[in-house]
C-alpha cells in the first residue's frame, strides 16, 4: 500500500473540496481523509494503491470546479495512523 499526503494550495477552502475529494476518494477506493487547514490550504491523506494514489493525485490537480488548485505539493505520509474508511475531518 502506498501512503502518501498532499497539501493543495489555491482557492480550496469555502467551495466544496472537502465533499467533493470524499465522493472521488469513495469513487477510487482509497482510504484516509481530507480536511481544512488553517493556512487556507487542504491536507489530504490517502492511503492505496500506487494507480489509485495516481488517479487521485490526478484528479486533486484540477479538483471540482468550484475550486481554483494553484499547487499540490506530495510527500510520503509516515504517520502510523491504520484508515479503514474515507472521512471527511472538520
Amino acid at each position: 500500500m502506498v501512503k502518501k499526503r498532499f497539501c493543495v494550495h489555491g482557492y480550496v477552502q469555502g467551495v466544496g473540496f472537502r465533499y467533493f475529494t470524499w465522493k472521488q476518494a469513495l469513487k477510487i477506493g482509497v482510504t484516509g481523509f481530507v480536511r481544512n487547514l488553517a493556512d487556507g490550504t487542504v491536507e489530504v491523506i490517502a492511503v492505496g494503491s500506487e494507480s489509485q494514489i495516481d488517479a487521485l493525485d490526478a484528479w486533486l490537480q484540477e479538483g471540482p470546479r468550484t475550486a481554483i488548485v494553484d499547487d499540490v505539493f506530495v510527500e510520503d505520509y509516515l504517520g502510523d495512523k491504520e484508515f479503514t474508511a474515507f472521512q471527511v475531518l472538520h
